[in-house]
């Protein structure tokens, strides 16, 4: 028999503010610890150095993150012109300088190359796999890698600020697998000057804004106390990409045996993804096929949760 997992059934969202110094992984088992649950995960790594939103997944609402990683994210970023590392961050060693500095005319025109659908190679120190093996640990032994280009849609790139010759702060709405540091190496590539990435927030993700999210001392703060609880958002910020159909009373007994349940819809078209309800409560996640949802994910929450 397998070991039982420790912890509270509860499920839903809260939204830290990450600090700069912790790994994602660091915040999600801070937060399980605090909250006491029994699972938890999140919804797209930042960097150790990053700061802003990171949405942690807590119980049934992990079956939702994969919704909130496909959504939109913005990032606001300060590059450093001038220079190139080897981690394309702050972090890493300088091994590419020049004298150039672009105007802002030149950075503005050179930014219009990087919206919409491109090509993305990411950074040798990244979590891509290579032949089965993480990047940045072969990195990290000083190998070089051909790590293949990925597809990117970025919505919008902006120049925001120029603070001096040396820094230009930008604003990136971009799709899954985005790397921000990549766009900074590529943009003093194309510049022809060398760039990192000198400081990097996410401003929002999906659904989940940082202006609603805790402060990561806070988590710590309030830890095992009613007051952390509070700041739990309902699973279903998890969905809001998605169209809600109302399920049946039997159509949700059946949804939630994994099965096909009757639902109420209109506007969706056959083949639709959406999710079920039943007295505001999720049943499941599926595809809406003539007046039924066929299940991918089906939620089991208890009373409350």
């Amino acid at each position: 028999m397998g070991r039982r997992r420790k912890g509270r059934d509860i499920s839903g969202w809260l939204v830290v503010d990450k600090p700069a110094g912790l790994t994602s992984n660091a915040v999600v088992n801070k937060v399980r610890w605090a909250l006491d649950a029994n699972k938890a995960g999140h919804a797209g790594t930042l960097d150790p150095e990053a700061t802003g939103v990171l949405a942690v997944a807590l119980g049934e609402a992990t079956k939702t993150v994969p919704f909130v990683t496909d959504a939109l994210k913005a990032y606001d970023f300060v590059i450093r012109l001038g220079q190139g590392t080897n981690t394309d961050d702050a972090e890493g060693e300088v091994i590419a300088t020049s004298d150039a500095r672009p105007s802002d005319h030149d950075i503005k025109e050179a930014l219009q190359g990087f919206v919409g659908d491109i090509e993305q190679v990411p950074p040798q120190f990244s979590a891509v796999k290579i032949d089965g093996e993480r990047a940045y640990k072969r990195a990290r032994d000083g190998e070089a890698m051909e790590i293949a280009a990925r597809p990117l849609f970025v919505e919008s790139l902006i120049l925001l600020d120029r603070p001096d010759a040396d820094h230009a702060r930008l604003e990136m709405v971009c799709g899954k697998g985005g790397y921000v540091r990549s766009i900074a190496r590529d943009l003093g590539r194309v510049l022809g000057c060398h760039a990192h990435v000198d400081h990097l927030r996410r401003l929002w993700s999906g659904p989940f804004d940082v202006a609603e999210g805790i402060a990561f001392a806070e988590v710590e703060r309030l830890a095992r106390t009613p007051e952390l609880d509070a700041y739990l958002l309902p699973l279903e910020l998890g969905l809001a990409d998605l169209p809600e159909v109302h399920a049946t009373a039997e159509g949700a007994t059946r949804l939630r045996h994994g099965n096909p349940g009757m639902v109420i819809a209109s506007g969706l078209e056959y083949g639709e993804t959406c999710w079920a309800s039943l007295n505001g409560q999720p049943v499941a996640v599926g595809t809406f096929r003539g007046g039924e949802l066929h299940p991918s994910r089906v939620f089991n929450l208890t009373e409350g949760a």
